[in-house]
This record gives C-alpha cells, sequence and structure tokens, in this order.
C-alpha cells in the first residue's frame, strides 16, 4: 500500500478509471458480438451506427486508440456488408 497521500490519490484515480474503462469495453464487446450474430442485414446495420458512435465515444474518453477503433468499425462494416 502506498504510504505518501499523493500515490494514495493516484490509486484511487486508477480504480474509479479502472471501473469506468471496464464498462466502456463491455458495452463495445457485447455490440460486437451482436451485430456477428445478428442474421438479418437490417438489424445489423442499426447496431452497426450504435456500434460506431460507442467507438467514437470509447476514443474521446481515451479508453481505447483512435486506430483500434478505426480497424474494428472498418471489420464490422465489411463484415455487414457479406450478410
Amino acid at each position: 500500500m502506498p504510504i505518501i497521500k499523493s500515490a494514495k490519490k493516484r490509486v484511487m484515480q486508477a480504480e474509479k478509471r479502472r471501473v469506468r474503462n471496464k464498462g466502456v469495453k463491455t458495452k463495445l464487446k457485447n455490440i460486437i458480438k451482436a451485430i456477428r450474430e445478428e442474421p438479418n442485414r437490417k438489424k445489423a446495420l442499426e447496431l452497426l451506427n450504435v456500434a460506431n458512435s460507442l467507438f467514437d465515444s470509447a476514443v474521446s474518453k481515451g479508453v481505447i486508440h483512435k486506430n483500434n477503433a478505426a480497424r474494428k468499425k472498418a471489420r464490422l462494416t465489411r463484415l455487414v456488408k457479406e450478410k
């Protein structure tokens, strides 16, 4: 355990960020899974729009890197177009 006051604060901040980031990543993983398992193309396109906005918000929050989001968005788009 940290002894210095600033180190204690850092531990608390890191835990808050970890919990917040985990929630965002879980939402992303769930929407990706839903798009991949959706047999209906129209419904998959609607989910893709939601996923794109979730990826953009995750990038703006600093949860994932912008290139990571761009790669996943492109792969999901290609997957939906092939359905």
